[in-house]
């Protein structure tokens, strides 16, 4: 589970009465299952940044409680015990509307800042697939950069290697950069990551992400 609203929905999907299936009937299959997408009360993904994605046993926790509603479920994945065979659910639509926060900063991890950059390297200003990306500091660490939001550019590899361990002063305009790099707030993240979803999507998610 991912993001503030999405440890508060898991608190609510625990919480409540009702009949579960014992985790124990199932045994240890976490490793056997795919994810399942959690969506908030209005069909909109409870997080973005990152997805938000529940284990199976938290899905089935959920919906078991009654807190969600299945959307729709994988046909290749059943989960089965002794007394009870389940068609995974491949999405999930929370039933009460759990707000989101978008005002806490955003967290500062590699795709975030390939998504903030829209996965542009920003010397070269050409997209690339995430493959060929990586991340350059604008400062060099060795002469007192520091990996925040902004000294740190999504940057193709050729780049980086070209640009090496110089400041951009150094290489007298040959390097520019395209935008200098700054703290992007959650919200422009959220929107930015419905342009650039995970090319591993199950087929189920792309009418939501």
């Amino acid at each position: 589970m991912m993001g503030a609203a999405a440890v508060a929905a898991g608190q609510q999907a625990h919480g409540g009465s009702g009949s579960v299936a014992d985790d124990s009937a199932f045994g240890d299959q976490s490793h056997l299952f795919p994810a399942c997408l959690v969506l908030n009360a209005d069909f909109s993904p409870l997080s973005y940044v990152p997805l938000s994605l529940w284990s199976w046993k938290d899905t089935v926790r959920a919906v078991f409680r009654g807190s969600a509603q299945v959307v729709t479920e994988y046909d290749e994945w059943i989960v089965r015990s002794p007394n009870l065979d389940l068609n995974l659910p491949s999405v999930i639509a929370l039933k009460e509307y759990v707000p989101t926060c978008t005002k806490h900063p955003a967290a500062f991890t590699r795709r975030n800042v390939y998504l903030r950059d829209g996965f542009t390297c920003q010397y070269c200003n050409e997209p690339f697939p995430t493959k060929v990306l990586t991340y350059d500091h604008v400062v060099p660490v060795s002469k007192g950069g520091r990996n925040t939001w902004d000294n740190v550019v999504t940057c193709c590899t050729y780049c980086n290697s070209k640009k090496g361990n110089r400041l951009l002063r150094d290489l007298r305009g040959e390097m520019k950069l395209k935008t200098a790099p700054y703290m992007p707030s959650r919200f422009e993240l959220h929107q930015k990551a419905r342009a650039f979803p995970p090319k591993d999507m199950h087929a189920d998610w792309k009418g939501y992400v």
